[in-house]
C-alpha cells in the first residue's frame, strides 16, 4: 500500500466477496461468514488489499441480501456479529482491511420501521421515515407519479395497511416493491444510519461501499418522467437523468457521513455506487469533505474499445485531478455480467447467449488484457470474486433456481443478475466444487466448472496465476498506483485508433502499459524497449527485424514493459 496507511484507499486494490456464493461452511448451500473467514489466506496469498462484503444483513434475501431487516444483525444464515469479528481479526493479521455493504436508500419491507407504518395511521412519525404520496385520480387509484422501478413496472405501490385495509396512499420503491424508499428528509433517518455506521465501525470495520449512492434524495416536487426522450443510461435499465438521482441535495448527507469517518484515530472509508450523468458530475461526490472514492462506471461501459476507454481514462483522471481524488476502476460486480462474457465478440452489455466456444476463449483473452490495463492506471481497482479464475457468465440457469427480482417483476422477460452470482468453484470434479461440504448450492454451477475451479489452476499459465503476477508486480512497481501518467501513442509510426500506450513515471523505475485490442499482430515502436515484466497472454515476442529488436503484440493482448 504505497500510500500508506491513511490514506490506503487510494491505491488499493479490493476483493468483492458476494457472500452467499463464495465459501459454504455448514452445507446449506448459502456462503457465509465463517467460510470467508477460512479462505483469508487465500485472498492474501491472491494479493489484494482489502475485501468488500456485499451485505450479510437479516434479511428475507428476496434481493439477494440488498432487503435489510436490521442493520445490526448478521443473517443468522449467514452467521453473527462475532464471526464478523473474526474476519475483522483475520483479516487484520493479513494486513488486510474490511469494508461492509450499507444499504440506505430503502429497506426491506420486512424491517421494523415499514412494519409501524403497516400498523400505524397517516400522519404518524413512522409514515415520514419512508417516502409516501397520496395517490392521483378520483379514488386515488393511480401512482403519484410515472417512475419506473430499475427491476422493471412501476416503481410505487398501493399502501394497505396490516388489517387489510386500503388506503389511497402509495409508497415508493426504487427496486422492488419488498424494498421501500427511505425517506432522507427524515431527520431522524440521518440520525439512525450514522448510529448504524457507528456501530460497525466501533466494532473495526474499515469502511463502508454505498449501495445507490447518488439516489438518496429525490426531487420533492415529484415530476413525472418524459421517459421517450430519456435515453436509458444505466447498466440496470433506468435513465441517469432521473428526479430520483443525483440530486444536489445527497452531498449534505455524505459530508456528514466523512466527518464521522475521520472522527477515528485512523480514519474510516467511503466507496460510492455512483452512477451520475457525466464524469463532472461524478467527481464532485468525491470532493475532500464527501466519499473518499467512487466506482467509474462510465470506465466499465467502455468494454474492450480502446476509443472508448481512452475517452473514459481521459475524462475521469482530469475531472478527478480538480478534486484531489484518485479514480476507482472497475470491470465486474454482482450486478453486472461478467467481463469474460461481455467482452467477447459479438456480445453486448446484456447478451442472452453464450458466445462461441472460439469467441469464449477471446472474451477471456480481451478480459485478462483488460484487467492488466486497468491495474497500471492511476488509482484503486475493485475486483470481482471468481473473475480471477475467467469465470463466464451462466446465462442458462433454469428458471425454478432463478431468484433475481428482475427475473420475477418481468415474468421471465428479463433473465436478471443471477448469472453472475453463481458460486464460485474451488476444488474436485463435481458439483458444488469444493463450495461447501455437501452437492448443493443456492444456484446451481455449470457442469463444466472443473477445470476453472482453483484447486485446476494453482500451476500452469492459469488466470489465477495471471491475476496473482499481475497484483504482485503491481506491489513491487513504484511507478503503479496512484500517481503520475501520460499517454504514449505519439511514439506510433502508423497511428492505430485499436492501440493504447501509457507511460507511469518514476525517477529509477517507469513503466509502460500497451495494449493491443486487435485481432491481429502489432509491432511496438523500439523506443518502447523489449523489457517485459508481465503479459495478459502468451503471444507476446522479441523479433529483430534487421533495424533492432522490437516486441511483437498479439491479439488483444496487454503488456507492462519496462522504458
Amino acid at each position: 500500500m504505497p500510500s500508506g496507511d491513511n490514506e490506503w484507499w487510494r491505491d488499493a486494490v479490493i476483493y468483492q466477496v458476494y457472500p452467499r456464493s463464495f465459501s459454504d461452511s455448514d452445507g446449506d448451500g448459502l456462503g457465509d461468514i465463517p467460510g470467508i473467514v477460512s479462505k483469508v489466506d487465500y485472498l492474501d496469498n491472491l494479493g489484494v488489499d482489502a475485501i468488500w462484503i456485499s451485505p450479510f444483513y437479516e434479511s428475507p434475501l428476496l434481493d439477494g441480501g440488498y432487503d435489510v431487516t436490521d442493520y445490526r444483525l448478521v443473517d443468522p444464515r449467514l452467521g453473527e456479529v462475532a464471526d464478523v469479528e473474526d474476519l475483522i481479526d483475520a483479516a487484520h493479521a493479513k494486513d488486510m482491511k474490511i469494508f461492509m455493504d450499507i444499504v440506505p436508500n430503502h429497506t426491506s419491507s420486512a424491517h421494523a420501521w415499514f412494519q409501524e407504518v403497516l400498523h400505524s395511521e397517516p400522519g404518524s412519525p413512522a409514515w415520514d421515515r419512508y417516502v409516501i404520496k397520496e395517490g392521483k385520480g378520483a379514488n386515488h387509484e393511480i401512482p403519484p407519479t410515472n417512475w419506473q422501478s430499475v427491476f422493471h413496472g412501476d416503481a410505487w405501490t398501493p399502501l394497505v395497511l396490516a388489517n387489510g385495509e386500503k388506503t389511497q396512499y402509495w409508497y415508493l420503491h426504487i427496486f422492488d416493491s419488498s424494498q421501500p424508499d427511505v425517506n432522507w428528509e427524515n431527520q431522524e433517518v440521518r440520525v439512525e444510519f450514522e448510529s448504524i455506521l457507528k456501530f460497525w465501525f466501533d466494532l473495526g470495520i474499515d469502511g463502508f461501499r454505498i449501495d445507490v449512492a447518488h439516489g438518496l434524495i429525490k426531487d420533492q416536487s415529484f415530476p413525472d418522467i418524459d421517459y421517450e426522450s430519456i435515453p436509458e443510461q444505466e447498466l440496470l435499465g433506468d435513465p441517469i437523468l432521473s428526479p430520483f438521482w443525483d440530486q444536489d441535495g445527497v452531498h449534505d448527507v455524505y459530508r456528514s457521513w466523512r466527518k464521522l469517518a475521520d472522527s477515528y484515530d485512523t480514519p474510516r472509508v467511503f466507496c460510492g455506487e455512483t452512477w451520475a450523468p457525466s464524469p463532472e458530475r461524478l467527481a464532485l461526490y468525491q470532493r475532500p469533505d464527501e466519499l473518499h472514492t467512487s466506482f467509474n462506471f462510465d470506465y466499465l461501459r467502455a468494454g474492450f474499445d480502446a476509443v472508448k476507454l481512452k475517452e473514459s481514462v481521459d475524462s475521469t483522471l482530469l475531472n478527478h485531478k480538480k478534486v484531489g481524488a484518485p479514480a476507482t476502476w472497475v470491470l465486474s460486480n454482482h450486478d453486472i455480467v461478467r467481463h469474460a462474457t461481455r467482452m467477447a465478440p459479438g456480445q453486448s452489455d446484456h447478451p442472452t447467449e453464450m458466445p462461441t466456444p472460439d469467441n469464449a476463449d477471446r472474451g477471456l483473452a480481451r478480459a485478462r488484457a483488460a484487467t492488466l490495463f486497468t491495474l497500471g492506471l492511476p488509482g484503486s481497482t475493485y475486483l470481482y470474486q471468481g473473475e480471477e479464475l475467467g469465470l463466464p457468465e451462466v446465462l442458462e440457469l433454469p428458471g425454478d433456481a432463478r431468484q433475481d427480482p428482475v427475473w420475477f417483476r418481468t415474468q421471465g422477460r428479463e433473465i436478471g443478475r443471477d448469472g453472475c452470482r453463481v458460486p464460485i468453484p474451488w476444488s474436485g470434479d463435481v458439483a458444488s466444487y469444493g463450495f461447501g461440504p455437501c452437492e448443493n448450492s443456492w444456484l446451481p454451477q455449470p457442469d463444466t466448472w472443473e477445470h476453472l475451479s482453483v484447486q485446476a489452476q494453482e500451476s500452469g499459465d492459469t488466470t489465477l496465476n495471471f491475476y496473482r503476477d499481475a497484483l504482485a508486480q503491481r506491489r513491487e512497481e513504484q511507478a503503479t498506483g496512484d500517481g503520475e501518467f501520460e499517454w504514449r501513442m505519439d511514439e506510433f509510426t502508423h497511428p492505430n485508433d485499436a492501440i493504447l500506450a501509457y507511460r507511469r513515471p518514476h525517477p529509477t523505475n517507469p513503466l509502460t502499459c500497451i495494449v493491443n485490442t486487435e485481432d491481429g499482430m502489432w509491432r511496438v515502436p523500439q523506443s518502447f524497449g523489449t523489457d517485459v515484466l508481465i503479459s495478459s497472454g502468451p503471444e507476446v515476442a522479441v523479433v529483430d527485424s534487421g533495424d533492432g529488436e522490437h516486441l511483437v503484440l498479439g491479439p488483444e493482448t496487454a503488456v507492462w514493459v519496462r522504458n
